[in-house]
């Protein structure tokens, strides 16, 4: 099992300084943003690496030495948004991706299916989070469409490039679970889109990711190590709680593409992104890494820390205290 980390949360410091911090971690992998929702920090010429052999060169040279590989690639966004100046923008994104990933000699690339709006003409996306009426079943039937055609394409693409296209099972986008990701598969005859098992979003839908992974099998091509903790007040809104607040545009805040930013996470929240640990158990996580390492004993499993009570490093820390230890549990 190959264990490595997620390199948003280390946007703060040059690549160099990152690989660093991750080497005294112990891990062995960065995996790279590579546009989508967040900019690519750590790889800002991706036009002249597609193009230039001696660019691709020189950013390689800089591993190195340093005991850190790349551990792929990451595009996360909504390449089916309705707006153009999104979802056009992230489309393209994962695209360049799967190109820069055969350039790199890597064979991830880890974004999400996407959403489009819910009708033609739409300007916004539209999730239907129960589809207990007739209308919303024919709202999800016209999304596939959008998507199955984008995603045909793109399954095209990735075999050209001998690249693996792993979907994040994210709320919000027309793949979130197995079901939706079996029928997105039916509907393409996709060979090279599979999934991304991030633990996180899985937990608080209340779905087992343990369970997911063995029902899943060979369509798990990568996998996140991301905990979330559920909070009593769950009993009272339940995890499909919506009371975020929208930021005014003098506050600190995250662009998402275009004019949509994130919003303030819910005061008294139902439940929270927390350090791999602090939600569930190392014994718990030696079950994860157990069934991600049945499917594919070479398979990365990348640490993404969200969790806004601790530091950067100080997350990262726990996460791999965490780790470590169920890795030795599961005898990994």
């Amino acid at each position: 099992m190959r264990l490595g980390v997620y390199n948003a949360i280390l946007h703060d410091r040059s690549l160099p300084e990152a690989l660093k911090t991750i080497a005294g971690l112990g891990l062995t992998g960065i995996e790279l943003n590579t546009g989508g929702f967040l900019p690519a920090k750590h790889i800002p010429n991706i036009d002249q690496i597609l193009e230039s052999d001696a660019a691709r060169d020189d950013f390689l040279a800089i591993f190195e030495g340093t005991g850190v590989e790349i551990a792929g690639l990451n595009c996360n966004g909504n390449p089916l948004h309705p707006n153009p100046v999104i979802g056009d923008k992230h489309g393209n994104d994962v695209k360049r991706s799967i190109r820069l990933a055969n350039r790199l000699g890597q064979n991830r690339v880890v974004t999400m299916s996407g959403l489009p709006g819910g009708e033609p003409g739409a300007k916004q996306v539209n999730w239907v989070v129960n589809a207990w009426n007739s209308a919303a079943l024919d709202v999800i039937d016209y999304q596939f469409e959008i998507a199955a055609k984008y995603w045909k394409e793109v399954d095209q693409l990735a075999r050209d490039n001998d690249v693996k296209v792993a979907l994040e099972l994210h709320p919000q986008n027309v793949v979130f679970n197995p079901a939706t990701m079996r029928e997105l598969i039916e509907r393409t005859g996709a060979t090279h889109v599979g999934v991304e098992l991030d633990a996180s979003h899985l937990f608080w839908q209340q779905m087992d990711p343990v369970a997911v992974v063995k029902d899943l099998g060979p369509l798990v091509f990568h996998a996140a190590a991301k905990d979330i903790r559920v909070n009593p007040y769950v009993a009272i809104n339940g995890v499909l709680d919506n009371s975020f607040r929208k930021l005014r545009e003098d506050e600190p805040r995250t662009n998402l593409g275009g004019d949509e930013w994130a919003n303030e996470w819910p005061k008294n929240s139902t439940w929270d992104f927390v350090a791999v640990g602090k939600g569930h158990p190392a014994e718990y996580w030696a079950e994860f890494l157990k069934a991600c390492h049945d499917v594919d004993p070479n398979m990365w499993v990348n640490i993404e820390h969200e969790d806004t009570s601790l530091g950067r490093e100080e997350g990262l820390a726990l996460a791999c205290e965490t780790l470590f230890k169920a890795a030795k549990i599961g005898n990994l």
